[in-house]
């Protein structure tokens, strides 16, 4: 498979677990602190993450690491 399709295809499935979780937030499904929806968050920025560092979209790449480490940190403090 070709990188760039590959990546492609990780950067969809990065934007349906944002998405995911935005849309059961705002529904009150899940709350902005619940692990289903930060790990939803972490793992839909670092897939976009990667694509975007693979693109070299620097803005991007910066606020997906942002979001990314934020969601990631507030896992770590839920979990304690």
């Amino acid at each position: 498979m070709d990188l760039d399709l590959f990546t492609e295809i990780l950067s969809y499935l990065g934007m349906i677990c944002i998405l995911v979780a935005f849309l059961l937030e705002t529904r009150d499904v899940l709350g902005s602190k619940d692990s289903k929806y930060l790990s939803l968050m972490a793992l839909g920025s670092g897939l976009l993450a990667v694509r975007a560092l693979l693109i070299y979209e620097w803005a991007f790449l910066v606020l997906e690491i942002v979001w990314c480490i934020a969601a990631i940190m507030a896992l770590v403090k839920r979990n304690r």
